[in-house]
């Protein structure tokens, strides 16, 4: 995980949320902070340790292109996404976590 992941969507492998989607808001070199748009607004998001998330190497168009033009992203922008992407997995029939 040495690329910039910031807006990529991750699964938690550990924890109660374990299973949980989210999308990455922020990293350093150990932690990544997650939002879901919920529970966990971009105000406060969720510190979780690299190791007990699944990144997932897909992004959001919209959210990919406010992170690239520095502008904010809203938590209506974070669940519109998630919601979207689990749609399409549960489309596909790849859907494997508890949505």
């Amino acid at each position: 995980m040495t690329d910039n992941i910031q807006g990529c969507f991750a699964r938690s492998k550990a924890g109660h949320d374990k299973c949980d989607i989210y999308i990455i808001i922020n990293e350093d070199s150990n932690n990544v902070w997650l939002s879901d748009g919920k529970l966990k607004p971009i105000a406060k998001p969720k510190k979780k340790n690299r190791k007990h998330i699944q990144l997932v190497n897909r992004k959001d168009e919209l959210i990919e292109q406010k992170l690239n033009q520095h502008e904010p992203i809203a938590d209506e922008d974070i669940k519109r996404a998630i919601k979207k992407y689990i749609s399409n997995m549960k489309e596909n029939n790849t859907c494997q976590s508890r949505m």
